[in-house]
């Protein structure tokens, strides 16, 4: 089953609301107390679910560690925190991704494969071709960036064909809604927001056209001694393959934990798929992961976010998660 790749991470400041997962009221890194596990996550259903499972099924306790959860707005901060030491752990999507690549975190486990990033367009722009000239907002480095970037260049476009904005997920909503921007590259579940405000709005690009689906990953500071990693890896195992088995119930707790609606939570979940422990593991032991990875280092050095692909196994632990899943 082969998976090409890409994803979210999203931009700009990230909020200090902390939810504590254990009852813990301390904030360490992991050079202080190897037992405290400080996770940065964002408020949807990829970036949350396994946190919520954790904390609702005393998975953390049973591995002897602390949890607290600190919700961010984006990926790359998180990487940030994680290099300064204010994180052990964090969630990030594809469009991150070439941070661990360049070395800057350990990628430690993949998460889900989602299909939730669009080109979208004011009602009346039906194609890219119509988008020339105008002006699109996005989110830079995120997987609303790629989608924009890989469907500009499948219409025989580029960015200098477009008056391209950067701007925050939260803008990009908005920015389209008010009319300010003709275009945006955007994902569910902020596109969800949008139509209700702009319910003829046009999906003008999806991931579902270029045929790949795109991967979340939560990644590792690269301080973080190996003794721990293997110790949340085993939590977040074991949280992937209770959410694999209940899903409905996983929509529930990650509805609670994010205090939204669970038609809200479940809209979300829709376009994710989820692989159970034992399946992510027998594409890490196939060298399928690897090649997705491989594949997507590829699009950061066509993007030049990175000068050349690394190979996968320098940032992503494929062989500690095996080791772990076989016990």
């Amino acid at each position: 089953m082969p998976r090409s790749t890409i994803r979210r991470t999203l931009s700009a400041l990230f909020s200090v609301t902390v939810l504590p997962l254990a009852m813990n009221a301390c904030s360490t890194s992991a050079s202080q107390d190897d037992n405290t596990v400080n996770f940065g996550y964002i408020d949807d259903y990829n970036g949350a679910s396994l946190l919520a499972i954790a904390k609702q099924q005393g998975l953390w306790k049973k591995q002897g560690l602390t949890a607290k959860a600190k919700v961010f707005n984006n990926g790359p901060v998180q990487i940030q925190a994680l290099g300064s030491g204010d994180l052990d752990y964090g969630y990030i999507g594809p469009g991150a991704m070439w941070l661990p690549a360049s070395g800057k975190a350990k990628v430690i486990s993949v998460n889900t494969f989602t299909y939730a990033d669009r080109v979208i367009a004011q009602p009346g722009i039906t194609s890219m071709k119509d988008l020339k000239g105008k002006r699109v907002g996005v989110p830079e480095g995120t997987s609303g960036d790629m989608i924009l970037n890989m469907a500009l260049e499948k219409a025989g476009m580029t960015t200098k064909d477009i008056q391209k904005v950067a701007m925050d997920p939260s803008t990009v909503v908005s920015s389209f809604t008010s009319g300010k921007i003709d275009g945006a590259g955007i994902f569910y579940p902020a596109i969800d927001t949008i139509k209700k405000k702009v319910p003829k709005m046009e999906e003008v690009a999806s991931t579902k056209d270029t045929g790949d689906t795109f991967p979340t990953a939560f990644v590792a500071g690269n301080k973080v001694p190996e003794k721990k990693n293997t110790k949340v890896i085993k939590v977040l195992q074991q949280a992937n393959d209770w959410r694999k088995k209940h899903p409905e119930e996983s929509i529930a707790l990650t509805a609670k934990m994010l205090h939204v609606t669970k038609a809200q939570a479940k809209a979300d979940a829709s376009h994710v798929e989820t692989l159970s422990t034992g399946e992510l593991a027998a594409q890490t032991k196939s060298g399928e992961m690897d090649r997705s990875l491989k594949k997507l280092g590829d699009f950061f050095v066509r993007n030049k976010q990175l000068e050349e692909n690394p190979d996968p196994s320098d940032y992503y632990t494929g062989d500690l998660y095996q080791k772990v899943h076989a016990g």
